[in-house]
């Protein structure tokens, strides 16, 4: 049974064999699909940040195991768990700082164990449900995040953006990037200056990209333009991606 596709970026062929991602590191030159079918090649895909953004990762886990599953021949119960939390073993060292990777695959490897005596055609649709779960609630969660900070801006704002936390990122809107997209998409205008985001270009490759295909007004610079840019008066709103977010609202961005 297919699933419904919730999103461009990540989601199951049409025979839930394989995970189809949009290759981010061929962006913003060539949009490249590729099919992720054995655990190396979703352990690559993963530490070569060909899916990246937190929640995009975690999403991508999701499925990963999924299809990880259906390909396991262990008839047994246990046999089946065992070589499962090989994998996902496997797949959580691909990338160790990624919090919503280990948070996705445990997840995923919590619901088999207390489902594990379950007959497995069960058990493993339980872990499609579950994947498509994972990305169901990213959307709803990038979706308030979208609503809320729109409430903190206006039409007509400036807004300067560091790194890339739009739908590339997630699965929809995106986080940080969220408010904007939701804004343009009712009516409201923006100019966005996006930072390149040195080392690995986020900005450039990813946010400049995801701006200008949505038709929302933006100028890339370079990061060491943003005071200029605030002292010219230009800057109503920062929106910065953040691996760290502190009890007392500091935010933390490497």
């Amino acid at each position: 049974m297919s699933r419904d596709r919730l999103a461009e970026n990540i989601y199951l062929s049409d025979d839930e064999n394989s995970v189809i991602i949009l290759d981010q590191t061929k962006l913003p030159n060539e949009e490249e699909y590729i099919a992720l079918e054995t655990p190396e090649q979703m352990f690559d895909a993963i530490e070569m940040l060909k899916v990246r953004g937190a929640p995009a990762i975690g999403i991508c886990a999701g499925y990963c195991l999924y299809v990880l599953a259906r390909r396991i021949n262990e008839t047994g119960s246990s046999e089946f768990y065992e070589t499962l939390s090989r994998y996902a073993d496997y797949l959580k060292s691909s990338r160790p700082t990624a919090v919503n990777l280990g948070w996705a695959i445990d997840r995923v490897m919590a619901l088999v164990k207390a489902n594990r005596r379950k007959p497995l055609p069960t058990l493993i649709g339980m872990i499609g449900d579950e994947a498509v779960a994972i990305q169901r609630e990213d959307i709803e969660m990038c979706r308030k995040i979208a609503e809320n900070g729109l409430k903190l801006i206006k039409d007509g704002d400036g807004i300067l953006t560091h790194c890339n936390a739009g739908p590339l990122a997630t699965s929809r809107f995106g986080t940080a990037l969220g408010p904007v997209i939701l804004g343009h998409q009712q009516g409201e205008t923006f100019h966005v200056y996006a930072d390149e985001t040195r080392p690995l270009l986020q900005g450039a490759r990813l946010t400049a990209f995801e701006l200008d295909r949505e038709g929302i007004d933006v100028t890339l610079i370079c990061d060491n333009m943003v005071s200029t840019v605030m002292k010219n008066g230009w800057i109503d709103a920062c929106m910065v991606g953040c691996d760290r977010i502190a009890m007392n609202g500091d935010v933390g961005n490497k």
